[in-house]
């Protein structure tokens, strides 16, 4: 069966050929004379018309098209007198695969997210979803595009993990242990012995700590793929199962990474708009009037490069100067998404990567900025372009975006052995599953870093969208794993 994708038949001046459409329909409006269907098989965001002249086929079937039924025509390119298109379908023929009744939930007139949520398995067939889901799409393929150019290995980290990379504790078990017969130890400990791997394992929250192994040994490498929190999160940008997309790189400084964050950004943003066209166009209309400048701007602007003590100040400043903000913002704070999006989108109008974070919340091999009193690892620190700050900084450089906040948390890693175990023992963690990665530091260390990007921040920010549950197909939240 041969047909011709819709977003084919628009693009064609082959006028007078007998093609085949096939997909489902949007409208269907009738008269005595002529029936208009709009056609869409998911290739594009337009509608293909076909017109149904009088006759042409019986009418108890044309009265079964309904909005979501799928079908086949088969008739003649025409150019199109309607604006707005060059091409439509002069009927001879239509194949109903798939009748659609009144009770189908996705009906021409407007619903709501909450709704089309709640019909996952429904909404992809809109124009807002497939919209989205193209420019998904197309974000993917500039990211390995992106990494591909520019030398980096595709590297795959495992899914299944005993280490807790971040070290929140926020991970999804992984078993095969009967749940109602768990054997314990005196303590009252589960004993894993028994367990498939022997051990405790989860999924991982990230692939940071093997890609940083990949960096170590083939120079550059990128991981993508996806990624699991458990945290108890009901929020417009946090999901429990999510993408991320992470390159580590060996020989590089902060602002080599900073350099590296900002070409990335700025080439997917690229690519979105000279492949996403008439999708973007369509949810700039619908869904964001300011999008398409927004993306614009983005490529405009050089970004702004803060040290987090020098953003602390404009913070303090603002609320000295009357603005409120619902959480604190003091030194040792970790800002939250109002304090960052006051930033770019107030007070820079610009996105800006945060450098220099305070030691207390960030990460533990995260490399820290040299005390200025010598011997005294906890006293203040030389952050970026020389900025004090009162106590130990690492460095950090997280890229802040209008409406989104944080879209990449990367850092340069901590790559002296005698540092990075003195962080391990001050945390007091549990070294028993990191000896492969101390290990690194060992054997052949070097300067390295990277990032991690959350893969659906990006589409929040290229579509538009306000919700982070509407920019992957099947979201997974707390409470929420249907479909």
């Amino acid at each position: 069966m041969r047909r011709t994708k819709v977003i084919d038949a628009l693009q064609s001046t082959d006028y007078g050929k007998e093609i085949t459409v096939m997909g489902w329909v949007r409208t269907h409006r009738s008269s005595k004379a002529v029936d208009f269907i709009a056609l869409n098989d998911g290739s594009t965001i337009k509608n293909i018309q076909v017109v149904v002249d009088a006759g042409t086929v019986d009418e108890e079937t044309l009265k079964q098209i309904t909005t979501g039924a799928c079908i086949g025509v088969t008739g003649t390119l025409v150019e199109s007198p309607a604006q707005g298109q060059a091409s439509e379908v002069k009927c001879q023929q239509i194949t109903i695969y798939g009748l659609c009744g009144n009770d189908y939930p996705m009906q021409k007139k407007g619903q709501s997210f909450e709704v089309m949520r709640k019909n996952a398995h429904m909404r992809l067939r809109t124009n807002t979803f497939g919209a989205v889901m193209r420019i998904r799409h197309n974000m993917a393929m500039a990211i390995h595009t992106y990494f591909h150019e520019h030398g980096f290995f595709y590297f795959h980290t495992p899914l299944i993990t005993a280490s807790d990379c971040e070290g929140a504790g926020n991970m999804f078990q992984v078993t095969t242990k009967n749940l109602y017969d768990l054997k314990k130890d005196e303590q009252g400990k589960i004993i894993y012995d028994d367990d498939f791997f022997g051990e405790q394992t989860s999924l991982t929250v990230s692939g940071q700590l093997e890609g940083e192994l990949g960096a170590t040994a083939l120079g550059a490498i990128y991981t993508f793929g996806p990624t699991f929190r458990a945290e108890n999160s009901n929020t417009p940008r946090h999901l429990a199962e999510f993408w991320m997309v992470e390159p580590e790189v060996a020989f590089l400084d902060q602002e080599d990474l900073m350099d590296l964050e900002e070409d990335f950004i700025k080439y997917c943003v690229r690519w979105a708009l000279d492949n996403c066209k008439d999708d973007l166009e369509f949810l700039n209309k619908m869904v964001d009037k300011t999008l398409i400048a927004r993306l614009e701007g983005v490529l405009k602007e050089t970004f702004v490069r803060l040290p987090y003590t020098e953003g602390i100040n404009i913070l303090q400043q603002a609320i000295k100067d009357g603005r409120k903000f619902e959480f604190p913002c003091n030194w040792g704070d970790d800002l939250a998404s109002e304090h960052e999006r006051y930033l770019v989108e107030e007070h820079f109008k610009k996105p800006v990567i945060m450098t220099d974070y305070p030691r207390s919340f960030k990460s533990f091999y995260m490399k820290q900025n040299t005390p200025t009193e010598e011997g005294n690892a906890d006293g203040p620190s030389v952050g970026y372009k020389g900025a004090v700050a009162p106590g130990p900084t690492m460095q950090g450089t997280d890229v802040l975006f209008p409406q989104i906040g944080e879209i990449i948390g990367g850092s340069v890693r901590e790559e002296s052995y005698d540092k990075l175990m003195s962080e391990v023992k001050r945390r007091k963690m549990d070294q028993s599953h990191l000896w492969w990665y101390i290990d690194t530091r060992r054997w052949g260390s070097c300067p390295h870093g990277g990032f991690g990007l959350g893969f659906e921040r990006l589409i929040l920010f290229v579509t538009g969208m306000q919700n982070i549950r509407d920019v992957i197909p099947f979201p997974r939240t707390p409470k929420n794993a249907e479909f």
